[in-house]
């Protein structure tokens, strides 16, 4: 990624003023690794979107966009594709969204240890949820990797589409008597009302959203660095 090309962060969106926030503080200091400005445009909720950022910035430069998703779901399969073709720019690199990968793992495992998760508690790995098959075997992908990197068994549930709940994988946690305290492991990028549902789920433990941390930030950046170039047309 050169000088001349822009750089588009672009998130879900939320209603929690502390998770549009913490998206903005992540693009500032993923700004700051690569020494120049990180633009944010959210797909859902608030803008702007990516059609609005992307008309904002300079047709002569490409852009890069990386889609701060944790699967590859509905979002990035057609909506993020959608804002683009919708916009004025004419060269721009879509890179892949932030999950399933061993980077974003290793995150999601520091955030539980933070969290006082020890060896031999249970653990629900908490994703937002989605009805999109792909997305679904990219989380089931991440709690294989979760599993592997702690020593044992992650289970899934989900704060709003899928089953189970992320309340009801506590509560069949509980049922089982085994005396494991629960930890939950956010794997959610900000703040905002599928956080305040983990918190309130009945776990011993809950981890914070991957946020700010800086495997996160060196991940982004390494995304916009590592982006295939785009040619733009000739001029006339």
């Amino acid at each position: 990624m050169n000088t001349h090309t822009s750089a588009v962060l672009v998130a879900h969106g939320t209603r929690k003023p502390g998770g549009v926030s913490m998206v903005r503080d992540l693009a500032r200091r993923v700004g700051e690794a690569l020494g120049r400005e990180v633009h944010v445009a959210f797909v859902d909720v608030l803008g702007p979107s990516p059609t609005e950022v992307l008309d904002s910035l300079p047709r002569h430069r490409p852009a890069v966009l990386v889609p701060a998703f944790l699967a590859a779901g509905h979002h990035v399969r057609v909506d993020v594709p959608a804002h683009v073709a919708a916009s004025t720019h004419s060269a721009v690199t879509v890179t892949r969204p932030l999950g399933p990968c061993a980077g974003t793992v290793r995150v999601l495992a520091d955030r539980l240890f933070e969290s006082g998760w020890r060896p031999g508690d249970s653990v629900v790995l908490a994703a937002a949820g989605t009805s999109d098959a792909g997305a679904q075997s990219d989380l089931r992908q991440t709690a294989a990797m979760l599993s592997a990197l702690i020593g044992d068994r992650v289970e899934l549930g989900y704060a709003a589409t899928g089953a189970p709940t992320v309340a009801d994988a506590v509560a069949a946690g509980r049922e089982r008597g085994d005396g494991r305290r629960i930890a939950v492991a956010s794997y959610l990028l900000a703040d905002g009302l599928f956080q305040d549902r983990l918190r309130a789920c009945g776990a011993d433990i809950v981890s914070d959203p991957l946020g700010t941390h800086p495997g996160m930030i060196r991940l982004i950046a390494g995304r916009f660095q590592r982006a295939a170039p785009v040619r733009l047309p000739s001029a006339a």
